[in-house]
C-alpha cells in the first residue's frame, strides 16, 4: 500500500464532517450565502465530506413574520439556486433555509453535493410553546413521504423520509433532522438510523438560556448512543437578531456517546468544527447488537419507507491528518472528570466478584501465589479488600511467594513485604527441588547441567507453582485466587491447564495489562491502603515485567515478557480495537499509528509517569501487530475455550467462551495477516 493512501481517512472508513458556526445577517439573504460559501470552501480545503449549517441561515432564523415575505424568499430561492452552481468542486452541504411548496411553507434542510440539489427535508415538529411560534410560518413536514420538489430550477425528492449514501464510499450514509426534532420523544432520526442512516445530523437554532448547552450535549450523546450512530449538531451564533433571545453557536459530534468536537460557543467569528467519524465502527456495532435489529423489526422495517439517494462522495483536501481522539490505552479510563469514579467501579467489580464467590464456596481461605510481580500483586489486593468486605481478617488470606530458578531477590523482597504490608498469611515454598525432580524423571538436559531453558524448563515451574497452590487450596479449605489477567490470555501468554492459566476464580481476567497498572496507580493516589504498602505497590508497578522462569543471562539482564510478546500498550490497543469492534488489521494499525507515534500529540491519561511515555513507528506497530495476530488468532483460542470464571471488568470485553468472544479453538490467522500483508505490504523481515 503506497503510504499516501495508508494515511487517507476513507482508506479506513472514516467520515470527515464539519459542523460549521456562519456569522448571520439578519435577513440579508446574500450576505448569509457568502459566509455559507466561504465556511464551505474552507472546510473543502480540510478535506470535510460533509458540511452542516445551522437551521434557516439562509434566511435567518429570528426574523419572524419576514419569513412570509415573497421579497426574501424569492432571493432565498435565488441564492438556493447559487449554491447549487458553487457546490461542483464542494463537499455535501446541509444548509438551512425557507422553502415554498405547494402554497406552504416549510423550515427545511438542503442536502446539496456536486452541482445537485441532492433533497430537501423538511422539520418534522414545529415547537409553538413559550418563545417558539413557527407554526404561524411554517407547516410540518411530518407524514410527508414520497413527494419531489422543484426549487430553484431543479428537481429533487422531498420529506422526512429520505436518506444520502455516497455510492462510492462505503458506511458512508446519513439523515437529516432539524432542531426540534430531537427533543421529540421519537426523533425522526431515530427511524433514519433504523432505516439504515450511520450519521445523524441536525440543524438547528436553538437560542441559549442557563443550562440548555448541556441539555443538548445530553441528547445528541444519548442519541447517539441508542441509535448506535454519530451525531452532529450545529446551531445559530453571532449575528441572529437577539430581538428577545440569544446565541450561543454550540457545535458538537458525538459518536456512540463519545464526543468528537465541540465548538467554543459565543464567540465573535465564524466556526468550524472537524470530526472523522468512524462509519465502519458503527455499521460493525449495529451488526453485533441484536437489539438493534429486532427494534427495526418491532418499528415494521423502517428502511422500506424511506427513500435511497446517492451520489458520488469527493474526498479532496487535506486529508492525512486525523480529526478525531484516538486513546493510547482504550482500556484505561480517560475521562480526568470521570477517571476516580471509573476505577473506582473497575476495582469494586473485581472485589465484589471475589466476595459473591467466596460466599458461594464452603472455604475458609484465599489461596493465592504471590510473585512480586504486577498480576498477583493486584489480585492480591483485591482479595485484601474482600476480606475487609466480608469482615474477615487479611490473615484469611494464604499467600505462598515460590521462588523458582530465575526468581530475583527483589521481586521476592517485594512480595515478602507487600504480604507483611497488608497483614496476609505468608508463607514460601521452594519449588526448585520439585521441579529439578520433575525434570530428571523427564531426562531434560537441564537435569544433567545443560544450560537449556527451553518451553518445558518454564512450564515446569509454572505448572508445579499452580499444583502446590490447588493442593494447599485442599489442605485448608480454601480456593485459588487466579492471578493471569486479559493481555495474557489475548497473547495465549499463560500455561494451560495446571499452570497459571488455570484457578478456582480468574479475579484479573477481565482486566488488560494496562489497566492493572493503572488501577495500582489509583489504588497508591487515593490511599486505598497505608503508605507503607503504597511504596511496596509503587515499586511494584515501576519494575519491568518478567515471568521470571528463564536465568539470567551473561549480562545480568532478566527476561523480559514485552521483548517477547511486544509492549503491552500495544497488545491492549490491538486487543481493544480488534475484539471489542472487529476492525481490520490495516485500520488497527492507522489508529495504532495516530496513538502512538508522537509522545508529545494527544492526551496521556491523568497523572500517566512522564518517563514511562513513549512513541512508536509505524514499522514497530506492523511488527507487534503482525505477532499478535498470529498469537491471538492462531495459537491461544484453545486456552480462552477453558477458562475458569471470572468478571467481566471493562465495556472493552473480555475473553471468556461464555461471554464476550466465541470463537473455534483450531482457527488460523491467514486471513487478517492476509489482510494486513494486502493493505500494508509484506512485513520486514527481522
Amino acid at each position: 500500500m503506497r503510504v499516501e493512501r495508508f494515511e487517507s481517512i476513507e482508506t479506513h472508513g472514516l467520515v470527515r464532517l464539519a459542523a460549521a458556526t456562519p456569522e448571520a445577517s439578519v435577513a440579508d439573504v446574500g450576505a448569509n450565502a457568502e459566509a455559507i460559501l466561504r465556511l464551505a470552501r474552507e472546510a473543502a480545503a480540510k478535506g470535510a465530506d460533509i458540511v452542516l449549517f445551522p437551521e434557516l441561515c439562509l434566511s435567518s432564523y429570528a426574523i419572524d413574520d419576514l419569513h412570509l415575505q415573497d421579497a426574501l424568499l424569492d432571493r432565498v430561492e435565488a441564492e438556493i439556486g447559487r449554491l447549487i452552481e458553487a457546490s461542483a468542486d464542494l463537499p455535501v452541504l446541509l444548509v438551512g433555509a425557507p422553502v415554498r411548496r405547494s402554497g406552504r411553507l416549510y423550515n427545511a434542510a438542503l442536502v446539496i453535493e456536486g452541482g445537485r440539489l441532492l433533497g430537501v427535508v423538511p422539520k418534522s415538529y414545529l415547537p409553538n410553546y413559550r418563545e417558539y411560534y413557527e407554526k404561524r410560518w411554517f407547516a410540518p413536514g411530518a407524514g410527508l413521504t414520497g413527494l419531489d420538489i422543484e426549487l430553484a430550477g431543479h428537481h429533487a425528492p422531498f420529506g422526512p423520509d429520505l436518506i444520502f449514501a455516497a455510492g462510492n464510499r462505503a458506511d458512508f450514509s446519513f439523515h437529516v433532522e432539524i432542531c426540534e426534532d430531537y427533543w421529540a420523544a421519537l426523533p425522526p432520526s431515530t427511524f433514519g438510523a433504523l432505516a439504515g442512516a450511520l450519521i445523524l445530523c441536525n440543524l438547528s437554532a436553538s437560542n441559549i438560556i442557563v443550562g440548555k448547552a448541556r441539555d443538548r450535549d445530553l441528547l445528541s450523546a444519548a442519541q447517539s448512543i441508542r441509535c448506535i450512530a454519530a451525531y452532529a449538531y450545529s446551531a445559530a451564533g453571532y449575528g441572529e437578531s437577539t430581538t428577545d433571545m440569544a446565541w450561543d453557536g454550540q457545535a458538537m459530534v458525538h459518536e456512540m456517546g463519545d464526543l468528537l468536537a465541540q465548538s467554543a460557543r459565543f464567540g465573535d467569528a465564524p466556526e468550524i468544527i472537524y470530526a472523522d467519524i468512524d462509519a465502519q465502527r458503527l455499521r460493525l456495532e449495529r451488526m453485533r447488537n441484536g437489539t438493534f435489529n429486532d427494534t427495526a423489526e418491532a418499528m415494521g422495517h423502517p428502511e422500506q419507507r424511506f427513500r435511497r439517494v446517492t451520489f458520488d462522495a469527493m474526498g479532496a483536501g487535506e486529508r492525512g491528518r486525523l480529526y478525531r481522539p484516538v486513546r493510547r490505552f482504550p482500556f484505561v479510563p480517560a475521562d480526568p472528570l470521570q477517571l476516580d469514579a471509573d476505577c473506582y467501579e473497575a476495582f469494586n467489580i473485581q472485589v465484589e466478584g471475589l466476595v459473591t464467590r467466596f460466599r458461594a464456596t464452603s472455604g475458609k481461605h484465599f489461596v493465592i501465589g504471590v510473585s512480586g510481580g504486577l498480576d498477583s500483586t493486584h489480585a492480591l489486593i483485591v482479595a485484601a479488600k474482600a476480606c475487609d468486605r466480608l469482615g474477615l481478617p487479611r490473615s484469611a488470606i494464604l499467600g505462598y511467594t515460590m521462588p523458582g530458578f530465575a526468581t530475583g531477590e527483589h521481586t521476592k523482597a517485594n512480595a515478602w513485604r507487600l504480604m507483611k504490608a497488608l497483614g496476609v498469611t505468608g508463607e514460601e515454598i521452594d519449588i526448585r527441588p520439585a521441579a529439578r525432580q520433575m525434570l530428571a524423571d523427564m531426562h531434560h538436559p537441564f537435569a544433567k547441567g545443560e544450560a537449556l531453558y527451553d518451553v518445558t524448563f518454564e512450564n515446569v515451574q509454572a505448572g508445579l507453582r499452580t499444583d502446590y497452590l490447588f493442593r494447599l487450596a485442599n489442605r485448608h479449605g480454601g480456593f485459588v485466587v487466579g492471578t493471569g489477567d486479559l493481555s495474557e490470555l489475548a497473547l495465549g501468554w499463560c500455561t494451560y491447564g495446571v499452570g497459571d492459566h488455570m484457578s478456582h476464580y480468574a479475579v484479573n481476567s477481565g482486566v488488560p495489562k494496562t489497566l492493572i497498572q493503572y488501577l495500582i496507580r489509583w489504588c497508591i493516589a487515593t490511599n486505598q491502603f497505608d503508605a507503607e504498602t503504597d511504596s511496596i505497590l509503587q515499586a511494584i508497578v515501576d519494575q519491568e515485567i518478567s515471568p521470571e522462569l528463564v536465568p539470567a543471562d551473561a549480562s545480568g539482564a532478566m527476561q523480559s515478557t514485552e521483548s517477547r510478546v511486544g509492549p503491552y500498550a500495544l497488545n491492549d490497543f490491538f486487543l481493544h480495537h480488534i475484539v471489542r469492534w472487529g476492525q481490520p488489521p490495516s485500520k488497527v494499525a492507522f489508529l495504532a499509528w495516530h496513538a502512538w507515534r508522537d509522545v508529545d500529540a494527544g492526551a496521556w491519561p491523568p497523572g500517566y509517569p512522564d518517563d514511562a511515555k513513549q512513541s512508536y513507528d509505524l514499522p514497530t506497530i506492523r511488527h507487534w501487530l503482525d505477532n499478535f495476530l498470529y498469537r491471538f488468532f492462531t495459537i491461544s483460542q484453545f486456552k480462552r475455550s477453558a477458562l475458569p470464571n471470572g468478571p467481566k471488568v471493562s465495556a472493552g470485553g473480555a475473553l471468556s467462551p461464555r461471554g464476550d468472544w466465541r470463537a473455534p479453538s483450531d482457527g488460523r490467522a491467514t486471513l487478517w495477516l492476509d489482510e494486513l500483508a494486502e493493505k500494508m505490504g509484506r512485513a520486514a523481515e527481522n
